[in-house]
Formats: structure tokens, sequence, C-alpha cells
């Protein structure tokens, strides 16, 4: 038995909990720019690894799985469970979401002059998010769907928020090898599976490096939320601290409600047992902020320790990277009457109802990368005549709950993937290895 400290999961924590400590220390003694320029590069390459190695792993071994399938009707029906499944869950966290925000009605007690402080700090910070959210707004209703068909494959691959594009080309790749058949499709089909494995190795690898990559990731953040005046982080984070403690709330509400019960409805393995195999893909997911960023370790840890077959978690995962969002969701839903509580409007129920339609499919199209949730609110906001300035008052601390929501779209990426696994026939045995 592996002593405790080679576990991954702990010595992720220990990084994360190290890496504040230094940016608390750090803040204090002015160590503020060596942050920053020794120790804030090591966490940008690490990011930078996991986003190299995402396109890879999703092209190869999607390819990989839909040639083990030699089955089109069994693709598309497993496509199906899980665009609808995800469609499910998302209205499910808007409406938690709603729910938790009008019975604690975190609004009513933001002092008028705290409201107007944060709206003149971070009025400047909104500045191009209005247009580009009209762009969004005015997008064609089957523009989404003209998106995920690529020019260009290649310039596809180059950005890992066209994930979507990557896993088309991925799925007509294998499809095209299934129907040429013989020793071609053999032959490809054997390489496939061989690029597979190295970068199965190569993601591995790339996880050796992740407790240092947690550490500088953490200390970096603190450095740059507090910037050269802690106490006055700490003081909007007190003020803002009945917002905060509603997204949380029901954040957590959405995990061990909604995911608990689509993961005990689909499955026989235990819970504990799910929470500590996708433990390390949880926490990368909060320390980055970025589902893109993590899919990798995500795509590793459902396939190896929760016995997910790779042609179901390497369709399922990179969807959700791109389509799951349910923690942003709910966070959209919270934020939005939160503002229009604090600015003194009182929505009504259709204009609530507006907000899970409008959020449900505002949360399609984000991609997994940090921010993305703020211009979605903007659109949330027009579709409920809420002024967008509003924005301005959460901005402060929207990049610490940016963490908490992402790891909730990775739990829930992982857990839709068991499920649909399991109505497929394709759950094998959990290992919890590390």
């Amino acid at each position: 038995m592996k002593k405790w400290y080679r576990k991954l999961h702990w010595q992720i924590i220990i990084g994360l909990i190290l890496g504040l400590v230094w940016g608390l220390v750090a803040n204090l003694v002015g160590l503020n720019e060596f942050t920053t320029d020794y120790i804030k590069p090591i966490g940008t390459i690490f990011i930078k690894l996991l986003v190299l190695i995402a396109v890879p792993l999703v092209l190869v071994s999607l390819v990989t799985g839909v040639t083990s399938l030699n089955d089109t009707a069994q693709l598309s029906r497993m496509g199906g469970k899980t665009v609808a499944i995800y469609a499910i869950t998302t209205v499910l966290a808007i409406s938690i979401g709603l729910a938790t925000v009008n019975i604690m009605k975190p609004g009513k007690s933001l002092p008028v002059e705290t409201r107007e402080q944060l709206q003149a700090t971070y009025s400047e910070s909104l500045e191009g998010r209005d247009e580009a959210a009209m762009e969004v707004m005015d997008r064609g209703p089957l523009d989404f769907f003209v998106d995920i068909v690529p020019e260009n494959f290649f310039s596809a691959a180059s950005d890992n928020s066209n994930m979507l594009q990557v896993v088309f080309v991925a799925i007509l790749l294998g499809i095209g090898i299934i129907q040429i058949g013989g020793k071609k499709a053999e032959t490809l089909t054997n390489f496939f599976d061989a690029f597979n494995d190295v970068i199965i190795r190569i993601v591995e690898l790339i996880m050796l490096t992740a407790p240092y990559g947690v550490f500088a990731l953490m200390a970096s953040l603190l450095i740059d939320l507090a910037g050269d005046d802690l106490g006055k982080a700490l003081e909007l984070l007190y003020a803002l601290g009945w917002y905060c403690l509603a997204v949380l709330i029901g954040l957590t509400i959405h995990v061990f409600v909604v995911y608990t019960t689509l993961f005990k409805a689909t499955s026989n393995m235990k819970l504990s047992t799910f929470f500590r195999a996708i433990q390390p893909a949880m926490l990368l997911g909060f320390s980055t902020s970025s589902s893109a960023a993590t899919l990798p370790v995500t795509m590793e840890r459902v396939e190896k320790n929760l016995g997910v077959e790779d042609e179901v978690a390497s369709f399922v995962l990179p969807i959700g990277a791109t389509v799951n969002m349910d923690g942003t969701s709910l966070y959209q839903a919270v934020a939005a009457v939160f503002i229009a509580q604090a600015l003194g409007m009182d929505l009504t129920l259709v204009q609530q109802l507006t907000i899970v339609v409008t959020a449900t499919a505002a949360s399609i199209g984000a991609a997994g990368v940090p921010g993305a949730g703020i211009i979605m609110l903007v659109i949330v906001l027009e579709s409920v005549q809420v002024p967008t300035a509003g924005i301005a008052l959460i901005l402060g601390v929207d990049r610490i709950l940016d963490m908490f929501r992402t790891m909730v779209n990775i739990t829930g990426d992982a857990a839709v993937s068991v499920a649909v696994a399991s109505s497929e026939g394709l759950l094998g045995d959990a290992h919890l290895d590390d």
C-alpha cells in the first residue's frame, strides 16, 4: 500500500495549500514581483502542457473508440443520450440557482455605498463584453450546428475552444475507417491504438508535475486577486460574502442531489469511489478554472479509474467540456437575480422562467475557458431587461467563483460519462490505484 503522501490527489492538495500560503506570505513581505516573475511561469507551462495534449488526446481516443464500436447506430444512440442528459442537468442547475437566490436574497443585504463603490471600481472591466454578447445574440438558430463543421481541421485543432469540431472530424474519420474495412482499416486502427497509448503515457508524465503546477497557479492567483492590497481584497470578499455563499450552496446542492441521483440511478458504483477517482481532475479544474485544460486528466481518470470504456469517455467528455456548463449556468441564475435585487428590481415569475430558457441556450456554446461565463451573463441580463452595468457588482469575486463552478462542470462530465457507459454496457470495474 502506497504511503498517503505519494498519492496524486494528496500531492495536489498539498501543492494547493502551500500555494495559498505562499501567496499570502508573498503579499505580506513584498514578494509579489518575485512570485509573478519566477513562480507564475511554472503554472503557465503546466496549463500549456495540458492544453497541448488535449486535441491529440480527443482525436486519437475518439477515432479508436469509434472503430472499436463498429456500429454507427450505437454511436448515434450514445450521442442522443449524452446531449439529453446534459440539457436536463443544465435546466436543473439553473432552477436550483434561482431557488437558492430567491430564498437567501443576497442582493437585498448589499449596502448602497458598497454597490456604488463596486460599480465605480469595475465598470471599466466591462468594456467589450456587450459587443461580444451582441455577436452571440445575433447568431442564427442553427449557427451552433454550422460551427461544429470546420472548414480547416488544422485551424480547428489550433484552438481548444473548437473542441466540438475536433470531435466531428474524429467521428467522421472513425466512420470512414469502418467503411473501408479490410487490411487498410486494420492498419489504421492499429496505428491509432498505438498512438493512443503514447498520448496516455504523455498525460501521465505531465501529471507528475501537477503538484508543482498547482502550487504555482494558486500562489500567482492570490497575488493577481489581492494585488498590493490584501486587506482591500478581503473587504470585497466580505461585502459580497452572502452572494458568494448563495452560489456555493447552489453548486453543492447540484452536485450532491442532481449528480448523485443520476449516478446512483445508472450504476452500482459507490459514490465515495466515484469522488476519490476523479478528485485529481476536480482539484485541477479548481486550480485552472478551465474545463478544456483539465480535459486530458478528466479523460484519464474516467477511463483508468472509473472503468468507463474509451469509446464513451472520448465521446462524452469533450462534448461535456464545451456544452456542459451546469456550474456556470447556476452561477448566471444567481448572479442575474442578485444584480436585480441589488438594483432594487423585482423579477417576475415570467422573467425568471426567461432566465432558465436563456441561460440554457447560452450555456450550449460557452467555451470551457476562464471568463466565458461573463459574456453569457450579459445575454441573460439583456433577456430580462436588467442593466448589464450591474455586472460590475460581481466582477471582483468572479475569478474565485469560477474555480468552484469549473470543478462542478468537471464533476458533471464524469458523472454523465458513467451514466452513458452504464446504459450502453460499457462500464467496467473502478480501480483506485493512486
